[in-house]
């Protein structure tokens, strides 16, 4: 069951505990979710060219959330910014919902990739920013992923790629909660910059230095935000 986008609606951040609030039951992953919500809301608040009535857009800019368990805080801020109707956020993870516990691209308005599956969204969105540029398209990549993720040697040679390639349309936005099993010599941030990324550390909680640091020009290299949350979240 496909979801149809919603008309435009206009909720504010403050909104969005209640919206989370409507979407029960178990498994939920609630830390998980509530890790992401303040960058996701950055992203869709301040960063994204992306109209909810024009989905198909190709000039639209790309998010991708790889950190795809866990998704309540992803629904309710597609709820709030009008991709999906707020009634069907009542219907999480039921029987035919298209609000499962990983996001399905094929079932709700606005989402790019089907993920859960940890260590995929990133080689996925350096293959997205190759074939953008070569077809000319300002669109733009954000792709959210956790710190634990970086274990996953997958993402290493996508890190490598994207340094190389100079991939100045793809954002990664690291979600650091202490949760990777091994550490890098310099951090995450040094991890990206050997690499030839630039890279930055935010407060992953800081709406104003999260839009500031996605913002920021980058100097023709892909861009890394490292945003600190609480650990274990």
């Amino acid at each position: 069951m496909a979801l149809t986008t919603a008309p435009p609606a206009v909720h504010e951040y403050e909104e969005l505990g209640r919206l989370m609030s409507l979407m029960t039951g178990d498994e939920k992953h609630s830390a998980a979710a509530t890790s992401t919500l303040d960058v996701i809301w950055a992203l869709y608040d301040q960063v994204l060219r992306i109209d909810p009535t024009r989905l198909d857009d190709p000039a639209r800019d790309r998010f991708l959330l790889s950190k795809g368990h866990g998704p309540m805080a992803y629904y309710a801020v597609l709820a709030a910014k009008g991709f999906i109707d707020l009634d069907t956020l009542t219907s999480f993870a039921t029987y035919e919902s298209p609000l499962g516990h990983h996001p399905d691209s094929n079932l709700v308005p606005g989402v790019e990739i089907a993920s859960g599956s940890l260590g995929h969204g990133l080689p996925i969105a350096v293959g997205l920013a190759i074939g953008l540029r070569a077809r000319g398209n300002p669109a733009r990549v954000y792709v959210l992923l956790g710190d634990g993720e970086l274990d996953e040697g997958s993402n290493h040679e996508a890190i490598a790629v994207a340094g190389r390639r100079h991939l100045d349309n793809l954002t990664a936005i690291v979600l650091d909660n202490q949760s990777a099993s091994r550490g890098w010599p310099g951090g995450i941030q040094g991890r990206f910059s050997v690499e030839g990324w630039a890279a930055r550390r935010v407060n992953g909680r800081n709406h104003e230095a999260l839009t500031q640091a996605l913002t920021t020009p980058h100097d023709g290299r892909p861009l890394a935000v490292v945003a600190s949350t609480e650990a274990g979240q």
